[in-house]
């Protein structure tokens, strides 16, 4: 249980990737990780592109960057909403001026971008938004995980087993 003890945010919103959201918080809840989905309202379900559910245990307004070890931003759809709320950027932003672990894959790069923290950073996301990651500043890589200081991204669902892997070694090492 090397993550016991760690508190990480995964961020949800209508039309996440259902298995960009689940697989990383259940890796991290297998690690002993205590992993809380916030959204725009507490206690709200919302659901992913395939139809499975996600509560969410705090609204935006009750995120604490200096409370929490580290954050999960999944893609799918949800990526271009959460990009809109100030809440969410000024989370993602104290996270990565801590040097807490962000993990993101997929579309998640848009919140990180609009976020404005990838400025000459290594990245990896969906081919779709190379073009956007690349316009933000990063350095984009085609592979299944890139790990930049904090920064943990990845690509799609195929690549969700070393990208999980990947955050929970990060979030161990904080």
């Amino acid at each position: 249980m090397r993550l016991d003890g760690k508190q990480v945010i995964c961020l949800v919103d209508e039309e996440f990737e259902d298995l960009e959201l689940w697989y990383p918080i259940y890796r991290a809840r297998e690690e002993g990780a205590v992993v809380v989905l916030a959204g725009p309202e507490k206690g709200k379900t919302y659901y992913g592109k395939y139809g499975v559910p996600a509560v969410s245990d705090i609204s935006f307004d009750e995120m604490d960057a200096i409370a929490c070890d580290g954050l999960l931003v999944p893609g799918g759809w949800a990526p271009d909403k959460l990009r809109r709320y100030p809440k969410v950027l000024q989370l993602v932003r104290q996270m990565d001026e801590a040097g807490k672990p962000i993990g993101q894959i997929c579309h998640a790069g848009w919140v990180l971008i609009s976020a404005k923290i990838l400025q000459g950073r290594k990245v990896t996301s969906t081919p779709g938004i190379r073009d956007d990651m690349e316009n933000a500043g990063a350095e984009w890589i085609d592979e299944a995980v890139v790990v930049d200081n904090n920064i943990v991204s990845s690509r799609r669902p195929p690549d969700l087993p070393p990208y999980a892997k990947a955050f929970c070694d990060v979030l161990a090492k904080g």
